[in-house]
């Protein structure tokens, strides 16, 4: 039989290596791999790519990502590209004045850095929109920006009492200021209007257009449910499944209210059941156990430090009980269900690993694949518990760098060795850990050629150092893996993430083969081509 579409020129990666050239695909999937034997599979209705010395790899797959609400933020006012607190007020002034039929003025996007503390005032947002409410949302998610009349409306006062999942920053007078941190969101953030359902699926296609770009052919969302004013994108994915117009296969992390206890799992089981249709299905439940390290609610087994280097009474948040927590695991493990948690401090980091050592005690192994998001600080006892546990490490590589934010709003904070446990990539995998990633978009950048640069060299892109943790470095054979196989592990998309005769033709051709250039020029390479089931959902534009 004749192959549908033959690659061919060029090395693929396998898991033996890059001692293939050749790749034959029919009816969406790999039936050859090999090298010039291959190419006898080819017949008059055969599409041909020549790779010309190009690597042919797996399709990404992010493992931690939010589309619909970055494809939401590209349309609105959207600052991930200003700098600094003149260049975000800037934007949000021309973006105000261009829409003045805008009832909120909604986006997101700031950098804590650009602000002193982290934390912009309403005054600066009062001076370009005096006249309507402001929620802007960080690029991190875990703080938002408003204005004088957001707080006005949600009758957010200086008598106003912090909820117990988050704080309301105030001034010297102990007046609102003007930032909300992690649970107080929500007290602004449950006015503004909700996008329509068309909204949301307009959002999902544009991002999955983005994604595909960069060569991401698969995902797991991780928020699906209602949080702090965020839309649940769960009828956008089934739309578009239900459409045909979803290429991508996407596993939905079903949020875990964290005011509630184990009387919600039977409402997950419902909604695990309503959630499947084509490439989309939701087995995944997403605990978010803490906050994050900039704002000082990521949770620490010892307190943060002040600006002198004292030790604080602040260990972060909790924002699941742990005490309850290991039951809640057990059940949900006995269910089925993956069990993916968003971890950041050496406390939830331990927590959660508590949890799935729990959970394993009380029903044996299983197939359930949990895996922990973020881990900026591991205890170095617990690194290796992960592979003791079949835990993944769900890694975000483009935090793993020196830039404003770890340099002034983190470092300080946690003191030199606690400093030195940030994003452990490589003891973990000398550990024995199986590595998964992702980019948590929007709060950082999707590309995951980026993330890969940062991985190998513990560099930003474009910056020449110096180098975070060095000895923290992988390889990059083991960065694309963790953003393939990885990824496709923890997403049961057991035929996906390699190349190999039998799997799905999610496809990648990257412009040039990067194991054929120095390390500190990998975030050059770009994405020629991408496949979803042997299908093109991507060509890149020549110019």
């Amino acid at each position: 039989m004749h192959a549908d579409l033959l690659f061919t020129g060029g090395p693929v990666l396998t898991p033996e290596g890059r001692t293939a050239t050749a790749v034959a695909v029919t009816g969406g999937r790999i039936t050859a791999v090999g090298r010039e034997e291959v190419r006898e599979l080819a017949g008059p209705r055969t599409e041909v790519v020549d790779l010309a010395g190009r690597l042919l790899l797996p399709g990404f797959q992010d493992a931690h990502v939010h589309p619909v609400p970055a494809g939401l933020e590209l349309t609105q006012c959207d600052l991930t590209g200003a700098k600094t607190a003149a260049e975000s007020v800037a934007a949000v002034r021309v973006y105000a004045e261009a829409h003045p039929e805008r009832e909120w003025i909604t986006g997101g996007g700031w950098s804590m850095e650009a602000f002193e503390g982290g934390t912009p005032t309403k005054e600066l947002l009062d001076a370009v929109v005096p006249d309507r409410p402001v929620y802007l949302p960080n690029r991190d998610h875990h703080g938002a920006w408003v204005n004088s009349r957001a707080l006005e409306l949600a009758g957010v006062t200086r008598d106003t009492p912090d909820p117990a999942d988050g704080r309301i920053e105030r001034d010297a007078a102990g007046e609102p200021s003007g930032t909300l941190q992690e649970g107080a969101m929500r007290l602004v953030g449950r006015l503004t209007p909700p996008a329509t359902p068309e909204d949301r699926l307009a959002a999902l296609l544009h991002a999955q257009r983005h994604l595909h770009s960069l060569g991401i052919t698969a995902w797991q969302d991780a928020l699906v449910g209602d949080f702090l004013g965020m839309d649940d994108p769960a009828e956008a994915y089934l739309a578009a499944a239900r459409d045909g117009s979803l290429t991508a296969r996407v596993v939905g992390a079903l949020w875990w209210d964290r005011g509630r206890g184990a009387e919600q799992i039977p409402e997950l089981v419902e909604r695990r059941e309503a959630l499947r249709y084509g490439r989309f299905r939701a087995g995944t439940v997403k605990l978010m156990l803490d906050g994050v390290a900039e704002n000082g609610t990521a949770a620490l087994l010892d307190p943060y430090l002040d600006k002198c280097g004292c030790a604080t009474a602040n260990r972060g948040t909790s924002f699941v009980d742990p005490s309850q927590l290991p039951k809640y695991v057990t059940e949900l493990d006995a269910l089925g269900f993956q069990c993916h948690f968003h971890a950041l401090g050496d406390r939830a980091v331990r927590d959660a690993l508590d949890a799935i050592e729990a959970a394993r005690a009380a029903n044996g192994p299983s197939d359930t694949r949990p895996h922990l998001a973020h881990l900026q600080i591991v205890h170095p006892d617990d690194v290796p518990r992960f592979a003791a546990l079949g835990a993944t490490a769900n890694i975000q590589p483009l935090w793993a760098a020196h830039e404003p934010q770890m340099d002034e709003l983190t470092i300080p904070f946690l003191g030199a060795e606690r400093a030195g446990w940030q994003y452990p990539f490589g003891a973990l995998l000398r550990s024995g850990a199986r590595l998964a990633a992702g980019s948590d978009w929007p709060v950082s950048s999707p590309d995951p050629l980026e993330g890969v640069h940062v991985a190998v060299n513990r560099v930003a892109p474009g910056s020449a150092g110096p180098v975070f943790l060095p000895g923290e470095r992988i390889g990059l054979a083991e960065a694309l893996t963790a953003y393939t196989a990885g990824s496709a592990y923890v997403n049961h998309l057991d035929d996906t993430g390699v190349v190999r005769p039998g799997a799905l033709a999610d496809l990648v051709v990257l412009d040039r083969d990067p194991f054929a250039v120095p390390p500190e020029e990998l975030s050059a390479t770009r994405v020629a081509l991408t496949y979803a089931g042997g299908e093109r959902v991507y060509a890149a534009q020549v110019a």
